[in-house]
């Protein structure tokens, strides 16, 4: 989800996080390494761990 910044972010735990640049991705699948920020991770997969339209297996 794209919003437009600075940004402050309240995490389940209480902390707070913020961004300072003039727009940023917010992550709403959870996949995300640099969570609460969006770093493309859900890109070409889908929830059960497998990508999209190939029936389960992973392609190489």
């Amino acid at each position: 989800m794209m919003v437009e910044g600075p940004v402050e972010v309240e995490l389940e735990d209480g902390t707070v996080v913020r961004s300072d640049r003039f727009q940023c991705a917010v992550c709403v699948c959870r996949r995300s390494r640099t969570y609460p920020w969006c770093d493309t991770s859900h890109r070409g997969r889908s929830r059960g761990g497998r990508r999209r339209g190939d029936g389960g297996e992973r392609e190489r």
